[in-house]
C-alpha cells in the first residue's frame, strides 16, 4: 500500500485512539445527560406527596392550630333566610365576644346599643355564663376537630389541577392544590358526628407549602342518616362551603362559611338551615386580652362606628339641603 510506512501506521493509529476516546467521552457525556434529563423529568413529574399524604399532614397541621396564640378583632356578617346581621367580633384568651351592630344593613338604634351593652356587661360579670358560652365553644372545636380530622381516611382523593389564592381564599398569589375527593367504601364513621362524610363528595383547595385548607367545598349526592337513622336525616343536595385567608403573612383565620341542609330531626323535627357567613376586616388585638377587656373594646369600637355613621349620615343631609 501507498505510504504505508511505519510512520505512517504510527500516525493512523493515533488518530484512531483519539477518535475512539472522542467517542466513548461523546458517549459517555450523552449517556450522563440523558440520565439526569430523564432524572429532572421523572422529578417534576413525581409530586413531593400523594394526595392522601397531602391532606393527612395538612390535617395535622390544622388540628394542631399554628396561629401561635394570634388573636383579632374582625366583622361577621351572617345571611338567613330571615335576614343579616352584622357583628363586631373579638377572640380572647377565654371565648370569643361579639357585639351586634347592624341588622338588615342598618345600624342600631340608641336604645338597641343600650340593650346590646348591657348583654355583655351581663356576660363578663357573670361566671356562670362565662363558663356556659365557653363549653359551647369547645364542643364547636372539638365536632370540627373530628370531621377535619376524619378527612383522609373517610375520602379518596384525586388531583385536580391548581388555582392561585385569593383575598380571603389562601394567600393572594399562592398557588394551591386542588384536590376532588368522593367517599372511601371502606371508611367506617366512628360517630353520628362523622356521618355526614359518607354521602358527601366535592373539593379541597390546599396550600400545599404551607400545609392550610383554603377552602374545602362539599355537596350531599345522597340522603344521610345521623346517628344510624335513629336522630335524623340530611337531604340529599345539602352543601356546606368553608373558606380560610392568610391574614397577616403567617396567621389564617376563615373568611366564610356556607350551609344550605334540610331533613328531620328525631323522624318529625323539620331541618332547614341555610346561612352564608363573611369574616372580613381582621385586626390584630394583643394575645392577652381578658374577656372583660375584650368586651369593652367592643363597645368602645361599637360607639365610634355609630357616631361615625351619625356623622356621616348629618354630612349627606346637609348635602341635601344645601348642594353647593
Amino acid at each position: 500500500m501507498v505510504g504505508d510506512t511505519p510512520a505512517t501506521r504510527d500516525r493512523i493509529l493515533t488518530m484512531a485512539m483519539k477518535l475512539t476516546n472522542f467517542y466513548r467521552i461523546s458517549v459517555m457525556s450523552v449517556a450522563a445527560l440523558l440520565t439526569l434529563t430523564q432524572g429532572a423529568f421523572l422529578f417534576a413529574q413525581t409530586p413531593k406527596e400523594s394526595p392522601v399524604q397531602l391532606v393527612r399532614e395538612t390535617v395535622y397541621n390544622e388540628n394542631k392550630g399554628t396561629n401561635g396564640g394570634a388573636k383579632f378583632m374582625f366583622l361577621d356578617r351572617r345571611e338567613t333566610a330571615h335576614g343579616s346581621q352584622t357583628k363586631l367580633m373579638v377572640e380572647t384568651n377565654q371565648a370569643t365576644a361579639g357585639i351586634l351592630i347592624a341588622v338588615n344593613g342598618k345600624p342600631l338604634a340608641a336604645d338597641q346599643r343600650q340593650s346590646e351593652d348591657a348583654r355583655l356587661n351581663n356576660l363578663a360579670n357573670s361566671p356562670d355564663e362565662l363558663k356556659k358560652k365557653q363549653k359551647a365553644e369547645r364542643d364547636d372545636s372539638r365536632r370540627t376537630a373530628r370531621i377535619v380530622q376524619a378527612l383522609p381516611d373517610a375520602f379518596i382523593f384525586e388531583p385536580d389541577g391548581t388555582e392561585p389564592g385569593r383575598q380571603g381564599v389562601g394567600y393572594p398569589g399562592d398557588e394551591l392544590v386542588r384536590l376532588k375527593f368522593r367517599p372511601n367504601p371502606r371508611y367506617s364513621p366512628p360517630s353520628h358526628t362523622e356521618q355526614v362524610l359518607t354521602g358527601m363528595q366535592g373539593y379541597l383547595l390546599i396550600d400545599a407549602d404551607k400545609h392550610r385548607i383554603a377552602k374545602i367545598d362539599g355537596t350531599l349526592f345522597k340522603d344521610v342518616g345521623f346517628g344510624w337513622g335513629i336522630l335524623g336525616r340530611l337531604d340529599k343536595g345539602g352543601r356546606f362551603l368553608v373558606e380560610q385567608g392568610c391574614i397577616d403573612g403567617k396567621d389564617w383565620e376563615p373568611t366564610r362559611m356556607d350551609l344550605s341542609f334540610t331533613g328531620k330531626e328525631l323522624l318529625f323535627k323539620a331541618i332547614s338551615i341555610k346561612s352564608s357567613e363573611v369574616m372580613s376586616d381582621f385586626r390584630p388585638v394583643p394575645e392577652n386580652l381578658s374577656f372583660a377587656q375584650g368586651v369593652e373594646l367592643l363597645k368602645k369600637q361599637s360607639t365610634e362606628l355609630a357616631e361615625n355613621h351619625a356623622e356621616s349620615r348629618g354630612d349627606k343631609e346637609v348635602q341635601k339641603l344645601d348642594p353647593k
